[in-house]
């Protein structure tokens, strides 16, 4: 017997053979690229290689989507994927990069993890809640701006590590762009609570 709708219930979309598609492929080569990413990081003395293999990881973010919307392949599969797969990338990267393999600083500290991670499960919750409700809660400028700053910013950030000539400028630079990186994270993430209230209480 079918069960009966309730209202103001979305039906849960259903995963199918659709799934098994190019977007998503991309998207698992991406968490696997992670995964050969902390490997090195860990290991040390690959951070030129740690930095590339980061760059490609996250550079491709924009590409699976577009991918999808183009070809007409999005699905509920790549929906949960791709921002996972962002916050594995990012937030991984920052974990590691706390105690990088040959101990020496990669300007990340503890509170810039709190921060960063804090953030994303936050706003990940929120935009969950929201969603089943049937809100728009897309990305907004304000995420897409703290993206590219975390991905700069952390590229520095393992560049820095590597034994390459003496860049006076490399180290406060790197400095630079992670603490700005938090900041846009945690500015953006304000960004979004306000913008979820407003959807609740319109709700």
């Amino acid at each position: 017997m079918a069960q009966n709708s309730q209202p103001g219930i979305i039906p849960a979309p259903r995963l199918g053979r659709e799934s098994l598609n190019l977007p998503n492929l991309v998207t698992v080569t991406r968490l696997a690229l992670a995964g050969v990413l902390f490997a090195l990081i860990d290991l040390g003395d690959w951070w030129i290689t740690s930095a590339v293999l980061f760059a490609i990881a996250a550079s491709t973010d924009a590409f699976d989507g577009w991918l999808a919307r183009r070809s007409g392949q999005v699905t509920v599969l790549g929906r949960i994927l791709d921002p996972f797969a962002d916050k594995i990338i990012v937030g991984g990267t920052f974990i590691f990069l706390l105690t990088p393999g040959d101990g020496r600083s990669s300007g990340v500290t503890a509170w810039m993890v709190v921060l960063v991670i804090g953030r994303e499960m936050f706003v990940s919750s929120l935009r969950g809640f929201l969603e089943q409700r049937g809100r728009d809660f897309s990305a907004s400028l304000a995420g897409k701006a703290k993206m590219v700053l975390q991905c700069v910013a952390l590229t520095a950030a393992l560049v820095s590590l590597a034994p390459l000539p003496v860049w006076p400028w490399l180290v406060p630079l790197r400095d630079i762009l992670l603490w700005s990186a938090v900041a846009v994270t945690v500015w953006s993430g304000l960004v979004y609570v306000v913008r979820g209230i407003r959807l609740i209480r319109d709700g």
